[in-house]
């Protein structure tokens, strides 16, 4: 009886195992692009968090106004860096991105 029961829980371990080292379908994948910027303040920075957040697929935005790099995190299936480039322009920022 003992070896059934251990046999049945390697059995359920293993297969639980298995399904989670499967990489999951509805995963969606992101992309991470530092931006170099010309911002040069705080207020700057709070323009870029009032506007870039909110571009389609964007989903996290971090400023470093001491080196001027802006990271956005987003979804490249919705952006891409040409899109996020224009956005910045919109809000009169000029961004490249970071090779």
């Amino acid at each position: 009886m003992k070896k059934i029961i251990t046999l049945c829980l390697v059995a359920l371990f293993s297969l639980g195992l298995a399904n989670a080292q499967e990489p999951q379908k509805n995963e969606k994948k992101t992309v991470t692009t530092e931006f170099v910027t010309d911002i040069d303040c705080a207020g700057c920075a709070k323009k870029v968090n009032n506007t870039i957040p909110y571009e389609k697929g964007v989903k996290d935005v971090k400023v470093d106004v001491d080196t001027k790099i802006v990271t956005v995190t987003y979804d490249p299936a919705k952006t891409n860096d040409d899109a996020l480039v224009k956005a910045f322009t919109k809000i009169k920022i000029k961004a490249t991105p970071k090779k």
